[in-house]
């Protein structure tokens, strides 16, 4: 056991840590935890920068990067790291503060650990399985924008092979070729060569009855009568949600771990993306590979409430086991774009999905 002959907790408290070792024991096999965190219950002399300092009520001590800043008080926990702020609300057991130990010795990020431990109750290491798959004891993050009202338009639960392309010609070529879910992801700064690219594959999309999102881009998405738009987590901040949602044009989201997810469903989303997978040379990723492990808890929680896509270096090689944790949809770039036989490879991953109950 990880947990056992170092320093959990500040001042120790191995009450603390005797249900955190509990709790640890009935969440299965997990790496290693990357950083040794420490979750100090008084504000050390030296902090360090594996510290979470818990204050019991809002506190003005700076989250200055040698330690992280977890504030609990009524039904409300603050996170604080560096310039990162996490506010969670809902109910928790009395066992979180050893549930968040627990979790983080999975390797999981602080926030992320702290999203879990707070959907943990008391009694759950009696389970068969342990591990928090209730969505109505997950916390709701709080301090969000209101979500557009009525939400965004739904799009099939089973999205399928979903090719990520750089151009309209890549779009055209693959939806010849039976794809009914693809993105356009256009690296320019030339807008009218935007637009055309846009416009080209809205017009593909429309003749193959296929959906046809358009990655990052919103307003000339709305523009071209987009099927849909794919965003990431830092573009909710800035995209004018109401305007895309009013349009009628559907939303996927990127998550990359728990904190994410609950985010991105306030929005109501068309779909979320959950990834990255694994390790990927196609965009530089904030977070590391999720691997197959979390995939699987993911869709464990989310199955059923809104479309799921998994996305982040799968290739044909590694989409059998994808599929295997029942997510309905994979995101695949260079597994068509490189590919010798576009046409042959994109038969085979068709086919891997039929296969799919």
């Amino acid at each position: 056991m990880s947990l056992l002959n170092r320093e959990v907790f500040w001042p120790p408290a191995d009450e603390l840590t005797e249900v955190a070792e509990r709790i640890r024991a009935r969440l299965g096999e997990w790496p290693t935890a990357e950083t040794r965190w420490r979750i100090c219950l008084t504000a050390p002399e030296s902090p360090q920068a594996s510290d979470i300092i818990v204050f019991n009520e809002p506190h003005d001590v700076a989250a200055n990067g040698a330690a992280a800043i977890l504030e609990a008080h009524g039904d409300r926990v603050t996170l604080r790291r560096g310039d990162e702020r996490f506010a969670l609300e809902g109910e928790w057991s009395d066992d979180w503060l050893s549930a968040l130990a627990a979790f983080l010795d999975c390797n999981f990020e602080p926030h992320d650990a702290l999203t879990l431990a707070l959907a943990w109750r008391a009694g759950d290491e009696n389970k068969d399985d342990a591990w928090p798959v209730e969505f109505a004891t997950f916390p709701r993050v709080a301090d969000l924008p209101a979500a557009p009202e009525g939400g965004f338009p739904a799009c099939p639960d089973r999205l399928g092979l979903y090719p990520v392309l750089p151009s309209a010609d890549w779009v055209e070529r693959v939806l010849g070729l039976g794809v009914r879910t693809t993105q356009l992801r256009r690296k320019t700064a030339d807008a009218a060569d935007l637009q055309r690219e846009i416009s080209r594959s809205v017009e593909a999309g429309r003749r193959h009855d296929a959906q046809v999102f358009i990655n990052d881009h919103w307003r000339e998405a709305i523009a071209a009568g987009a099927y849909g738009v794919h965003l990431g987590q830092e573009d909710v901040q800035t995209a004018d949600l109401s305007a895309i949602a009013k349009a009628g044009v559907r939303l996927g989201l990127s998550t990359h771990g728990y904190y994410e997810m609950l985010r991105a469903l306030h929005f109501k989303p068309s779909y979320l993306a959950l990834g990255a997978v694994f390790p990927t040379t196609t965009k530089v990723m904030p977070t590391k590979p999720q691997g197959l492990a979390r995939l699987s808890r993911y869709v464990q929680l989310l199955s059923g409430r809104v479309p799921l896509v998994a996305i982040g270096g799968i290739d044909a090689k590694a989409m059998p086991g994808v599929l295997e944790t029942g997510v309905r949809s994979a995101a695949v770039v260079r597994a068509v774009t490189e590919a010798p036989d576009t046409a042959a490879a994109v038969l085979s991953l068709q086919k891997m999905f039929a296969g799919q109950r």
